[in-house]
């Protein structure tokens, strides 16, 4: 059995492993660029990304709430829209991510090389893969823990940047020139204009990427209908609050157009006051926290691919009904490997094509979520006890879904994200088209139909089993 009422996940363990999937090296390094996009503005690009979140996290919530069933969004767009919707969006989420995760092996590679130059990239790419692979079969509970200490290191990495700017722009120790307003004097509030903005909340919902393993998290969760609402409202508390309060202080103490992905910029904005210290303890927090996005996303990976598996969706024998996924988190460890070779095996710029394609992916995943809910909603209404969450509905959920319908459209201001788009549209059309190839060579007698006299209570709700009855050659007749 997977349910267990009296033990599971806290809503603290649920909240450290969202952290530790979301703070990586997307907000670490890749702020860089979205402050550079956007300039000052940046700071309303994180703020629309917080609101946008904490609404696609409760339309989860809700629906959560009703039913915690393994694979999380994933079924729920599966039982609102039909199968093909589930093997599309559950493929895709477990493909894009699978190719995230194989460069950011590759990216705790590279920086393991600068204190180790003779060890190979591919090398410690796998070493740490099958690491990661390995923790992982220890199981939610010691997992969890082992992320609550690696997700504390990248909260107290974000707070220790955030405690030193306030000393620098308030100079609050004699020692320290006092800052001021600094750079934010002589910036222009919104260089790159609108389409900065649009292109910087594509880089900050990326930033923001990965809470959406509570939901994958909850089916192992202590008391779901509780902890997984109040985890939720923790996560985008800190989230929100530690991005934001980030990038205020950033703004003063360092021009945005110096800033670039060679460097995270929270070491260059220290490192050009003098606190040079500060890239040598960064960077040991940006392999902590590559390392802690790696351990959370196989968490949700190995469960995603164990409920497509259980809906006939992959192949059988991932199939495993225990607590932990075993055959899931190592079938997900053999992706990530698979990607890490493909990088060393194909020219650059086709590995980089594939890759893209994970931001599509996460954003595609947020608008079937926000869809699924208005179907959910519209069919159920409130969740049982009445308990909604998202409020305004259904203006919120049409706000949601236009909106990242709007960023997605906008990959291709971003240098480099045109191919994002391209890739995950190729990746959407190719799951697409093998559903319908699979579903071609599906034998006749193996579908199930629905009887002309039934009809489910709801579309969001599971077809009567004992109502299906297989349907039958006119030649048995």
């Amino acid at each position: 059995m997977r349910e267990r009422p009296n033990e599971g996940l806290s809503s603290w363990q649920l909240t450290m492993i969202a952290l530790g999937t979301v703070i990586g090296g997307s907000f670490f390094l890749g702020s860089a660029v979205a402050v550079r996009a956007a300039g000052p503005g940046i700071i309303l690009s994180y703020l629309a990304g917080g609101v946008l979140v904490y609404l696609i996290l409760y339309a989860l919530s809700e629906m959560t709430v009703a039913d915690a069933a393994p694979g999380s969004f994933r079924t729920y767009a599966h039982r609102a829209f039909g199968p093909g919707i589930g093997f599309v969006v559950g493929w895709v989420y477990w493909t894009g991510l699978i190719l995230a995760m194989s460069s950011e092996a590759a990216a705790a590679s590279i920086l393991i090389k600068a204190w180790f130059p003779n060890i190979s990239i591919l090398l410690t790419g796998s070493i740490i893969i099958v690491g990661v692979t390995l923790l992982n079969l220890l199981g939610a509970t010691r997992l969890s823990q082992l992320e609550s200490g690696l997700a504390m290191i990248k909260l107290f990495a974000i707070v220790g940047f955030i405690v030193l700017g306030v000393i620098l722009i308030f100079g609050l120790h004699p020692a320290i020139q006092r800052v001021g307003i600094g750079e934010l004097a002589r910036e222009p509030w919104l260089p790159g204009g609108l389409s900065g903005i649009l292109g910087g909340m594509l880089l900050v919902m990326l930033a923001y990427a990965g809470f959406e393993v509570i939901g994958l998290a909850s089916s192992e969760a202590r008391n779901p209908q509780e902890t997984v609402p109040r985890a939720i409202r923790n996560t985008v508390l800190w989230l929100v609050g530690l991005y934001v309060a980030a990038i205020i202080v950033l703004i003063p103490l360092v021009p945005t157009r110096m800033l670039s992905t060679g460097q995270s910029p929270l070491v260059m904005a220290l490192s050009r006051w003098g606190l040079t210290w500060a890239g040598t303890a960064m960077n040991i927090v940006l392999l902590s926290a590559i390392l802690s996005t790696m351990l959370a996303a196989m968490f949700g990976l190995a469960r995603m691919i164990r409920s497509l598996s259980d809906e006939g969706h992959a192949p059988v024998w991932i199939q495993d009904k225990g607590d932990i996924p075993y055959r899931g988190i190592m079938f997900s460890g053999l992706g990530m490997l698979a990607g890490l070779f493909l990088g060393s095996l194909l020219p650059r710029g086709v590995y980089l094509f594939l890759v893209s394609s994970s931001g599509f992916a996460l954003l595609f995943s947020y608008l079937v979520i926000m869809a699924t809910h208005y179907r959910f909603r519209k069919a159920r209404g409130c969740p049982p006890h009445d308990k909604c969450q998202l409020p305004g509905y259904p203006y919120t959920s049409w706000f949601a879904m236009i909106s990242l319908a709007a960023i997605i459209a906008s990959m291709p201001l971003i240098p480099g994200q045109r191919n994002g788009l391209l890739a995950g549209l190729s990746l959407l059309a190719f799951f697409a088209l093998l559903y319908l190839f699979i579903r071609e060579r599906e034998p006749v007698r193996n579908r199930l139909v629905i009887p002309r006299g039934f009809r489910p209570r709801t579309s969001m709700e599971y077809i009567d089993e004992s109502q299906i009855v297989p349907e039958r050659d006119s030649k048995d007749e």
